[in-house]
């Protein structure tokens, strides 16, 4: 599944075709994706301009004219095609057909297809159907069923070891599933965490209270943590993401991030930390796969 860096990716190749832009017509091949589509979602979309495309944890937030917000959820395989007025394709995804997403084409997963003003086409395809559309009453969108529980931004400025010290008070979960609550920080999935904990040198089975005092400050830990967090973030921004399976940046071009992986899906190699000498290990955390050097991580 795409994560923040992913989503923040894809937003920051929509946002200069699709701002600005009227919306003349909408496609859809099918009643919805992971749920139906709102009432009349065709024609609420229809004539309305984008004034804005924002990202709230791993949803895109697109602002209309007509004073709703269209929000939307890629799932594990959802991604958006942009097409030029010249047909020229700039492509999301490798599980799509690359000599065939032009004007023309139709793939057999894309469900939504949008026309804008000027002759630019958006198409979105999403072959294991888990994304998700609704529409909502602009300025609401922090009350939507979806986001009302989200956490702090993990690049905003509440993210700081004095507010993850309040919300790891007292939690015996281990780290790593405190960090994945999305309640507690919003948008950081699986990977980044990985790295992030690597880099702090914390191990991702010891308890989230550790890193915070009987007082309820924040240990050194945990702001070694929060800095990690902030540079994995920022770095995998820059290089637009990480590959994994079918994702790539909105320019078609896949993300590179994860040529730098220094624990995730590294099991049995070599810990890259100089003068550690451990070896990369997996353990299965609620079901996921969390990669660490047991050694230095600790």
């Amino acid at each position: 599944m795409p994560e923040l860096p992913e989503v923040e990716t894809v937003r920051r190749g929509l946002e200069p075709v699709l701002v600005g832009r009227r919306i003349a017509r909408v496609d859809l091949a099918r009643d919805g994706l992971r749920f139906p589509f709102p009432k009349s979602f065709a024609a609420r979309l229809e004539g309305t301009t984008v004034t804005g495309l924002s990202r709230r944890a791993k949803y895109l937030i697109a602002s209309l004219s007509s004073g709703e917000s269209w929000l939307i959820h890629l799932g594990m395989t959802g991604r958006f095609t942009i097409v030029a007025p010249d047909g020229r394709p700039q492509g999301l995804g490798e599980f799509y057909y690359e000599t065939a997403a032009d004007a023309a084409a139709r793939g057999p997963h894309d469900h939504v297809v949008i026309d804008l003003d000027g002759g630019w086409r958006l198409i979105y395809a999403d072959p294991r159907r888990f994304g998700i559309m609704d529409l909502i009453v602009s300025g609401n969108e922090g009350r939507h069923v979806l986001l009302d529980h989200l956490g702090i931004e993990p690049l905003g400025n509440a993210m700081n070891a004095e507010n993850l010290a309040m919300a790891f008070a007292g939690k015996k979960a281990p780290l790593k599933a405190a960090l994945s609550d999305q309640k507690i920080i919003a948008g950081l999935g699986n990977i980044y965490v990985c790295e992030a904990l690597f880099r702090a040198g914390l191990s991702p089975l010891k308890p989230a209270s550790s890193l915070v005092t009987k007082a309820g400050a924040p240990r050194v830990g945990l702001e070694r943590l929060v800095q990690a967090i902030r540079a994995v973030l920022t770095e995998a921004l820059a290089a637009g993401g990480s590959t994994l399976r079918d994702y790539a940046g909105a320019d078609g071009v896949a993300g590179q991030f994860q040529q730098r992986f220094d624990v995730y899906d590294r099991e049995g190699s070599p810990c890259k930390r100089a003068g550690c000498g451990g070896t990369v290990r997996r353990h299965v955390q609620a079901g996921r796969s969390t990669f660490y050097c047991p050694r230095c991580q600790r």
